[in-house]
């Protein structure tokens, strides 16, 4: 059976500290990944679906080949890894904050995102992704540089932020900037914890020019039950 619960790296962060966990879940005879920052749960791996839909979801209006994407935000890699199964994908690029979640990629921590860090499409860039919005942008090699698609999975909602500098970007100026990254026609997308929030989809359509909110339910086996996340996607004329 092995071990039942292993803590498989940690690391003190200017979040706070940020582990990664392995445990045998009996009932469903999986193992468990989970992150966590201090006592607060991040992601799980047997929550994957609203981090793939972010993906799906947020590449579906593109038309045409050799797109080029950013996704906010590595963690489990279940959105990079599905960004990477569309075959229009012709570069993505990982903006994580933390070098110790991209080593866990590096050094094949997590079995279900194997091949992300060795595929050739991929460049794991190790920097603040809002800091990023503000300044030169996402390709450290090419300041200014613009993409077809951002996907975006940090904080827990608009509303609900890991940390006080980020709630910025939530604002009409701090989307204004993000679009500044984007080809016209290029999608920003965004999961969400919370229910959909008017208040911030009215935001996003103030920018941009069209904006949708998708519910994106999914079977919870912890409660027996269904549970949901948002993907808001939204398009740059």
């Amino acid at each position: 059976m092995g071990v039942r619960f292993e803590e498989l790296a940690w690391r003190e962060t200017p979040l706070g500290l940020i582990s990664l966990r392995r445990r045998r879940d009996p009932a469903l005879d999986v193992d468990v990944y989970e992150v966590k920052l201090d006592d607060e749960f991040l992601m799980s791996s047997l929550f994957p679906v609203a981090e793939i839909e972010l993906a799906r979801l947020g590449l579906a209006p593109l038309t045409g080949a050799d797109l080029d994407v950013v996704v906010g935000g590595l963690g489990l890699g279940y959105t990079a890894r599905t960004a990477l199964a569309d075959e229009r994908v012709r570069s993505l690029f990982v903006v994580e904050a933390v070098e110790d979640v991209i080593d866990w990629h590096r050094r094949g921590l997590l079995p279900f995102a194997a091949g992300l860090a060795d595929d050739p499409r991929t460049r794991l860039v190790r920097a603040d992704f809002f800091a990023a919005v503000d300044g030169d942008g996402f390709d450290p090699d090419r300041p200014g540089r613009r993409f077809d698609a951002v996907l975006l999975d940090i904080d827990h909602s608009p509303r609900h932020v890991l940390h006080p500098g980020h709630a910025a970007f939530y604002t009409p100026d701090g989307l204004r900037r993000l679009a500044d990254h984007l080809h016209p026609g290029g999608v920003f997308a965004l999961w969400s914890d919370d229910p959909p929030d008017a208040d911030f989809a009215r935001t996003l359509a103030e920018v941009f020019a069209t904006a949708q909110t998708h519910v994106v339910p999914f079977p919870n086996p912890l409660t027996g039950g269904q549970s949901a996340n948002t993907v808001y996607v939204a398009r740059r004329a």
